[in-house]
């Protein structure tokens, strides 16, 4: 068996979907299993070459017995935890980041300032196993779902990375006023934020979707525009080549943007020195700085771009 650790969340997954790959042409013959948790089946399905999801959520307790690993693979950090997770399972050999914490130095010098999708993908190729960075993209999923919508979705997980509300109502209000049919998406703990942005906005309780991950990755897939923070839902406008929006503070776009496409775009209004520290419970200054009508310009400009094919 190969085991892979990435017991994240969505665009942690998608992220580490091209370093997956390479694992799976690595060894094509063997049992791929994932860690992560299992609410992130479905998306685990659309990426394909993953026999088995090991049921994990985070670090805090110990893989389930599993059949000899031959070896484990740590998309999930730089250690010592989730080294020491992979190495209670006894594997014959590990990939991971050098750490030397958790005895382990045979590995890449782990680098901060670097991309998520090429920092898995520099792993992979240090142990031979050659990743494409650009293979980010999914299956669509066989669910139904309304197609060509505009997708607003104003929560992330951390207060920091969400532009206030009333600004994308007012995007999600001169969107309808254009033509696009606006529905607006959230996670359960999203729901009030997701039904205060529809309100301001004239859309009507309607516009406000609950959808499960495959729905949500369907709807996505067949949008004719995402507008969001940075969070999971914009890596899946990128798995699925739609045109998308992404609003990016604290982190910056060099770390977890988009890819370099006509019809993606990433605003982002600061550096550390510049705005302030990375973390904190408010709104990050780089966000307050995009305004309303920054965010529409870019929706017309992503859209000119969009792939037809």
């Amino acid at each position: 068996m190969i085991l892979v650790l990435r017991a994240l969340g969505v665009g942690d997954l998608a992220a580490g979907v091209p370093a997956l790959r390479a694992v799976r042409a690595a060894f094509p013959a063997r049992t791929l299993a994932l860690a992560a948790p299992t609410w992130l089946t479905p998306l685990v399905a659309l990426i394909g070459g993953v026999d088995r999801v090991v049921p994990t959520d985070g670090l805090g307790a110990p893989l389930p017995a599993l059949p000899p690993v031959e070896v484990a693979v740590n998309l999930h950090g730089r250690g010592p935890e989730s080294h020491r997770l992979l190495q209670a399972v006894d594997p014959a050999k590990l990939w991971a980041f050098a750490c030397p914490e958790a005895g382990h130095r045979d590995g890449p010098a782990w680098t901060d300032e670097e991309h998520e999708v090429h920092r898995w993908c520099r792993l992979l190729g240090h142990y031979g196993a050659a990743a494409d960075p650009a293979d980010l993209t999914l299956a669509a999923p066989a669910v139904d779902v309304p197609r060509g919508v505009t997708i607003v979705h104003p929560g992330a997980k951390s207060p920091s990375r969400r532009w206030p509300p009333e600004r994308f109502a007012a995007v999600a209000r001169s969107l309808a006023a254009a033509g696009h049919r606006v529905l607006v998406t959230g996670a359960d703990a999203e729901r009030e934020i997701a039904r205060r942005v529809a309100t301001r906005a004239g859309l009507g309780p309607d516009a406000v979707v609950r959808t499960g991950l495959d729905e949500l990755a369907g709807l996505v897939a067949h949008a004719r525009l995402l507008v969001s923070g940075d969070t999971g839902i914009a890596h899946l406008a990128t798995a699925y080549r739609t045109p998308s929006v992404v609003l990016f503070g604290p982190m910056p776009p060099r770390r977890w943007g988009p890819p370099p496409r006509p019809y993606h775009r990433a605003i982002w209004h600061g550096t550390r020195a510049e705005r302030g520290d990375l973390s904190g419970p408010d709104v990050h200054p780089a966000l307050l700085a995009v305004t309303v009508e920054e965010v529409l310009q870019a929706a017309r400009e992503v859209e000119r771009h969009a792939v037809t094919a």
